[in-house]
């Protein structure tokens, strides 16, 4: 898909585009393939702090455990190009939902509004003790992603 000319594209934004935002992207981009929908799954952080890193060691060990591969990305803050029209953009928590919006993202989502969380945010898994925090948090963003994806593809958003 990554091929395809001008794709659309779902982007997952969180703080530093190490954990919750490159997990997102590995499902989604798994499920988008599975499902034979012709977007393009990315992912930024707000903040820069972590920029050219490869996702945290935990984040890898979680996708992997359901087999996602996710240790090729690298940590990116958002830009002016992530402002195209064909780019839905979804924040893993209001904080960076609102920070998007004061930069003049349009066209944003809270993941937690998908897969029946009522709007929470997806947790940053380093406030859970040990490995606890990856297995949740994984769990929360595959069915939101899934949600997500399916409501874009039948036009109910």
């Amino acid at each position: 898909m990554k091929s395809q000319a001008n794709p659309k594209k779902i982007l997952f934004v969180c703080l530093g585009n190490i954990c919750r935002s490159p997990l997102a992207e590995g499902i989604a981009q798994t499920y988008l393939e599975k499902k034979g929908i012709a977007w393009e799954a990315d992912s930024a952080g707000t903040s820069g702090w972590h920029e050219g890193e490869p996702p945290c060691e935990n984040a890898i060990k979680i996708a992997k455990m359901h087999g996602i591969e996710i240790a090729h990305q690298h940590s990116r803050p958002v830009n002016e190009a992530d402002k195209d029209i064909r780019t839905r953009i979804v924040a893993l928590d209001r904080k960076n939902l609102a920070d998007l919006k004061a930069q003049g993202f349009s066209n944003v989502h809270l993941l937690g509004d998908f897969g029946g969380f009522g709007g929470e945010d997806v947790p940053d898994p380093y406030y859970f003790p040990g490995f606890e925090g990856f297995e949740k948090v994984y769990s929360m963003i595959e069915t939101c992603v899934h949600d997500f994806i399916e409501k874009v593809e039948n036009g109910s958003l």
